[in-house]
């Protein structure tokens, strides 16, 4: 699996929507709903997988703190770590010991970081669906669309986020699949802390 497009992956519930399709009935209820769940979270701890659009998986565990901090701890032998914080998102290889930083802005993932989620203003809704007890919602910035999309995959009864779809600005395509997902935990600061140097001393394996 190439290290550089780990940052989505799963299970195949729903294929993509098409770029133009009927409307969902009740459509803006189901956003509402949708959106009030995602404003709820404000930990979140599961167990991912992760598969590529080549075919190639890891595993790990995820962990979110909104607004603003998410991290990707995979599986050996995979030896990437992930991190957003502060804006930045990290790329970490263990093994090389070589971080790389873009900005979280840049990454469709930024939109589950937002202090406040909303399926409107920038964002732009490009697809619908539901199906079998899931909502399958895709969106992406409006002014922005080259950065690629994002498709988030749900569970309705309980609503639950259980997977995510990224397709990069190259058409490329990553699915993560949650597992285990536990909400409302206490998450210490020290595993989102890139920025202070010591945070990497106990990143070797």
């Amino acid at each position: 699996m190439k290290r550089r497009t780990l940052i989505a992956t799963g299970l195949a519930l729903l294929p993509l929507p098409a770029l133009a399709q009927t409307p969902v009935p009740n459509q803006q209820a189901l956003l509402a709903r949708a959106e009030a769940y995602l404003n709820s979270i404000t930990t979140l701890r599961a167990r991912f997988l992760q598969i590529a659009q080549n075919g190639g998986s890891a595993e790990g565990t995820a962990f979110i703190a909104r607004p603003g901090r998410m991290r990707f701890d995979y599986d050996p032998p995979e030896p990437l770590l992930l991190v957003a914080s502060d804006g930045q998102f990290l790329y970490y290889d263990r093994e090389l010991r070589q971080p790389s930083i873009v900005p979280v802005s840049s990454t469709p993932l930024a939109f589950l970081l937002r202090p406040r989620i909303s399926f409107g203003g920038d964002i732009e809704v490009r697809g619908v669906q539901r199906q079998g007890g899931f909502l399958q919602v895709t969106v992406r910035r409006r002014d922005a669309p080259s950065e690629g999309s994002l498709t988030l995959i749900f569970a309705e009864e309980p609503m639950e986020l259980r997977q995510w779809v990224v397709v990069d600005g190259q058409g490329r395509q990553t699915r993560v699949t949650l597992n285990a997902v536990e909400t409302g935990m206490n998450l210490p600061r020290r595993l989102f802390t890139f920025n202070d140097p010591s945070f990497f001393e106990n990143e070797g394996r």
